[in-house]
């Protein structure tokens, strides 16, 4: 296989501000592998949470380049890479080539049904009360709502009972982003139950989240930021009620998948997430995706232009890619 590789800013439609942070623009990273015929692609979204940036994710990519060109096989990169978003946008981009040259689909090879539209979630952005009121009254339409949380001084609380308010009929889901703590962790779900809430990910940090096995969940817990591969899933028992599986964590299609069927013999639901991104990084996940729960691959819906044949979107239903776009 023959590697490019290249950074590209996808600017947002307004600002997406979590408990971590504000961003503008998605920087993503885009692989293509090619055997000489046929080209695929892979998009991933380098994460600062984990200590990773463009440029680290570009380099981690190149270095497999005489790797590529001595015939590393898709199932040889598993081992070659750790998880993270290096590994996805490689893993991607075999699985597009990889189809284009059988003249099949991703789904046909990976032996799944062929993908249905699903129902996405729609973000609301962490902002003030009456803020986070006006967004969700503009998406009342929207069946299923993502509320970010975790912005401190105590307005948690204000923020989901003025989003219940606006969106009176939406199924509300929360991401706190790991901004809550276990002295308000309590206070905190019970507001959230009381606004209806169906779900709340991550709402402690990662690594100091065992309080959640000591305290009664009136909402299934999500596990985000604590959940990386099938490695990860041995530290969630008893803490966490459901995962979400992302690629850019997983490593890859084909590691999510894996984790997707490993969690869920555990008794995990499963939940399908997306980084800031295009159409591109939705595609392979829109196959995780077929078999959750709760489905959040409302990234390119966020941005101010997506690229060339993306997803297309009826509202907050998101149809499976075409060939053109990927796999």
């Amino acid at each position: 296989m023959e590697l490019s590789v290249r950074i590209e800013r996808w600017p947002l439609a307004g600002a997406f501000t979590i408990s971590r942070g504000t961003k503008t623009e998605a920087v993503v990273v885009v692989a293509e592998l090619s055997d000489g015929t046929h080209r695929g692609r892979g998009e991933s979204v380098p994460y600062a949470r984990y200590g990773e940036t463009p440029d680290g994710i570009v380099a981690a990519i190149e270095a497999m380049r005489p790797a590529l060109r001595n015939g590393l096989s898709r199932a040889a990169l598993q081992q070659a890479m750790p998880p993270g978003a290096a590994r996805n946008a490689l893993d991607c981009a075999y699985w597009d080539v990889n189809a284009k040259a059988a003249g099949r689909r991703v789904h046909e090879l990976a032996g799944l049904v062929a993908p249905a539209p699903l129902v996405t979630a729609y973000t609301i952005s962490l902002a003030s009360p009456s803020m986070m009121a006006e967004a969700a009254q503009r998406a009342t339409s929207r069946p299923l709502l993502k509320v970010k949380l975790g912005g401190g001084g105590g307005d948690d609380a204000a923020r989901i009972a003025a989003v219940r308010r606006a969106a009176p009929r939406a199924e509300l889901i929360v991401d706190a982003n790991e901004g809550w703590t276990e002295d308000n962790l309590q206070e905190n779900l019970g507001s959230c139950a009381q606004a209806g809430v169906t779900l709340i990910e991550q709402p402690l940090p990662e690594g100091n989240d065992a309080a959640l096995g000591r305290v009664a969940r009136p909402i299934p817990v999500c596990a985000d930021e604590s959940v990386h591969d099938r490695r990860s899933l041995d530290a969630l028992v008893g803490k966490y009620d459901a995962v979400n599986i992302k690629l850019d964590k997983a490593g890859g299609l084909t590691e999510a998948l894996a984790l997707a069927v490993e969690a869920e013999r555990r008794g995990f639901t499963i939940m399908v997430g997306c980084m800031v991104a295009t159409s591109l990084a939705m595609a392979p996940a829109m196959l995780v995706a077929q078999r959750a729960r709760v489905v959040d691959l409302d990234g390119p819906l966020l941005l101010a232009k997506d690229r060339a044949a993306g997803l297309h979107y009826d509202g907050s239903l998101a149809y499976p890619p075409k060939p053109e776009l990927w796999g």
